[in-house]
């Protein structure tokens, strides 16, 4: 037999429909063929040439399966016969009763075809035919991506039926005719013409799934988002929220990717009369973009406003409590780090003063740490220059250095001896500030020098499956008793949470304006025992001593007096079913907790229970709190899991704050969801909510769903 006929047998299928990457394949004729067969024979008279028996033919990574495979040099027609099986080299496996093609690759018929796809889709139909050598006909074809997921008699949970389907390589398109959505065998989807781009496509343009909703704010309403492949390295996803009750919203996502970067930006805009009783202009924007300068540099800037504090959350983009835009570049040293900024923040709680809030620009920081030296001993640098503004109140300028030195030592008894030495160097600029001094505008300055030598010793015992560790923590600071001058402003250290976390901290406040002054003395313990299985309990309780009354917290820190509250928190994990996290602040006198936070889960995942409990007491430094969230998670079976969650505000004038539940069904192939939600919070313009949403997801097609608020 001519080679010329092996690889046309090899190539048989791959330019038949297949549905996935073999659209379209052609073969090498240059690649060496292998077959075997356990006949072969010649018919000069007919001009054939047939093997038979367990045949394979292999060229590269493609191999071919047949009971009979004949080439008909006269007609120039290839016939392919009894359970034929290709597999592709790009995964995919195909299966046919009977299979004709010419030589030249352009016409072509099979019966009984059949297709795995290399993600376990399978397509199949009653014949196929090949036309013209770019269109490719299936007859009464079937398709579905389910393979564990099966419905009643074994049958595919959901696929597609389609009296005929389509295929032109040129225009790299699949078309339906005729098609049906089965969903257990029932039908619940027709559609007469449907088109998609083929697996050869990455990104082509083209209308997306709809959503579907009705809302108190919006009544009825519909978002049909056109998807537009700009080119190979830019789209747009241009989605415009159409409603009853107001006007569109206008909203769209483009990106683009760069050699060495990329953008992504969503923009939206419309008009209401909300608040105002009068339509005004209403919208945002939300880009963020990064670009790599070079191996160690790298620049991005992120810009999210909103045209007014409400809008974002009015009409469901993703919004915080603070939205924060920043310009910088940034360096990573192998021991070092630089980064230049300029943030600007617009706050979106009621009680924020956007005139009074500032704008940082520039702000540079540098971090430097040596490699260790003689002894071990390494030198550290910190620097920072910060400029603040604000179109009403204080505006200042500072020069921040720390350069220090640190070195640890481990003994021969196994305690751990760690000692640090800095200096800190600020120079301020302060202007409107309004100080007690009666001086608007004054450069002020200030040198502090600390050292702190912190010391522990860890224990460790083993007994029988469990280690057990004991470590007791012990730290001395020595600094200045004065260091926060009325002249420093104080823009970075307002924020203070005392934890077990910043306890051995050299300065417990959150910034560079406020240092803690004086002299210190830390202790602690921290314990644990761990199990080999994986199970741990651990416990870390730490508590504070000044040696001067003065200090320069502000009450209700837990810092404020010369003993400190005491710190905790305890972790038991004694198996994979049961967790528990309790932190903790008592108060050093009277051992009230005046900071208390919780969390647990206990339960196998076919019956979980979440619970988070948060208490502020009002002497803590925060606003009095106590609230609690608590959920119920149930895996019901493989595919079937369901939740129920609340949360709820203890204190004297709480109440529910919301409550939902969702039932979910997953599988290989489709995601259903059902998610009941209401909450009872009110911002202005944006009232209580009550929502139902449905959701289904079918692999390779796509979501439909609605939601009802």
């Amino acid at each position: 037999m001519p080679s010329r006929a092996l690889w046309i047998a090899m190539g048989l299928f791959a330019v038949v429909v297949s549905g996935p990457a073999a659209f379209g394949q052609q073969v090498d004729s240059e690649q060496p063929v292998l077959m075997t067969a356990d006949d072969l024979s010649f018919d000069e008279d007919l001009g054939t040439a047939t093997a038979r028996g367990n045949v394979e033919i292999v060229q590269g990574e493609r191999i071919l399966n047949a009971d009979a495979v004949t080439y008909n040099q006269r007609d120039d027609i290839v016939t392919a016969t009894g359970n034929v099986v290709l597999l592709e080299p790009t995964g995919e496996v195909l299966f046919a009763e009977f299979a004709e093609l010419t030589s030249d690759m352009r016409e072509g018929f099979l019966r009984g075809f059949r297709m795995l796809l290399n993600d376990d889709s399978r397509l199949a139909s009653v014949s196929a035919q090949r036309r013209g050598g770019v269109e490719t006909e299936l007859t009464r074809a079937v398709y579905s991506p389910c393979r564990n997921c099966l419905g009643f008699d074994d049958e595919p949970l959901w696929q597609i039926k389609a009296r005929r389907v389509v295929h032109n390589a040129e225009e790299q398109e699949v078309v339906y005719r005729d098609a049906t959505l089965e969903l257990l065998g029932v039908p619940i989807a027709y559609t007469p013409y449907l088109s998609h781009p083929d697996p050869t496509v990455q990104r082509k343009s083209g209308i997306l799934t709809p959503t579907f909703g009705t809302s108190s704010l919006l009544g009825s309403n519909i978002q049909v988002p056109y998807f537009w492949a700009i080119s190979d390295e830019s789209d747009l996803t241009f989605d415009p929220i159409l409603s009853t009750d107001q006007l569109p919203v206008v909203t769209g996502e483009y990106r683009e990717r760069f050699a060495s970067g990329e953008n992504r930006t969503r923009v939206s805009f419309t008009r209401d009369d909300a608040q105002t009783d009068k339509d005004r202009f209403r919208g945002h924007i939300d880009s963020e973009t990064r670009f790599s300068i070079d191996e160690l540099w790298r620049w991005g800037a992120d810009i999210r406003l909103a045209s007014d504090d409400t809008y974002l959350g009015r009409y469901g983009f993703r919004s915080d409590d603070t939205l924060t835009n920043r310009l910088y570049v940034e360096g990573f040293g192998s021991r070092s780090y630089a980064v230049a900024e300029g943030l600007y923040f617009q706050g979106l709680n009621d009680e924020d003063i956007q005139e009074e809030t500032p704008i940082v620009a520039p702000n540079l920081e540098y971090s430097y740490i040596s490699p260790p030296g003689g002894f071990g001993g390494m030198t550290t640098l910190d620097a920072n220059l910060r400029a603040l503004t604000r179109e009403v109140g204080a505006t200042s300028q500072r020069i921040s250095l720390t350069p220090g030195w640190q070195i640890s030592h481990t003994d021969s008894l196994g305690s751990i001896t760690s000692f640090r030495t800095s200096v800190q160097g600020d120079l301020y600029n302060v202007n409107d500030a309004g100080t007690e001094s009666g001086r608007e505008n004054d450069v002020a300055g200030r040198i502090f020098p600390q050292a702190i030598v912190s010391w522990r010793y860890p224990w460790v015992r083993r007994s029988g499956p469990n280690s057990q560790i004991f470590e007791p923590l012990l730290a001395l600071v020595v600094a200045p008793n004065a260091g926060n001058p009325d002249d420093i402003p104080d823009e970075d250290s307002q924020s203070i949470a005392f934890d077990e976390t910043n306890l051995f901290d050299a300065n417990r406040f959150s910034g560079t304006d406020r240092v803690e002054g004086g002299q210190r003395l830390v202790y602690g313990i921290r314990t644990g025992v761990f199990g080999e299985l994986g199970g741990a309990s651990t416990l870390t309780v730490g508590q504070s001593i000044r040696f001067r009354e003065s200090n320069p917290f502000p009450s209700g820190t837990g810092l404020e007096d010369q003993i400190s509250d005491i710190v905790a928190n305890l972790q038991i994990t004694p198996n994979r079913f049961m967790s528990l996290l309790y932190k903790t602040r008592f108060d050093h006198d009277s051992l009230r907790a005046r900071r208390t936070e919780i969390a647990a889960s206990v339960g196998p995942s076919a019956l979980n229970v979440d619970l988070n409990y948060v208490f502020f007491d009002r002497t803590s430094g925060f606003p009095d709190r106590e609230e609690v969230t608590a959920s119920l998670q149930s895996k019901l079976t493989d595919q079937w899991s369901a939740q129920m969650e609340t949360r709820r505000d203890l204190t004297t004038e709480g109440g529910t704050l919301s409550y939902g539940a969702a039932l979910v069904y997953e599988c290989d192939c489709m995601n259903f969801e059902l998610v009941y939600n209401r909450t009872f919070t009110t911002d202005r313009d944006i009232p209580r909510v009550e929502s139902l949403t449905f959701r289904i997801t079918f692999k390779s097609l796509g979501q439909i769903g609605s939601s009802v608020l």
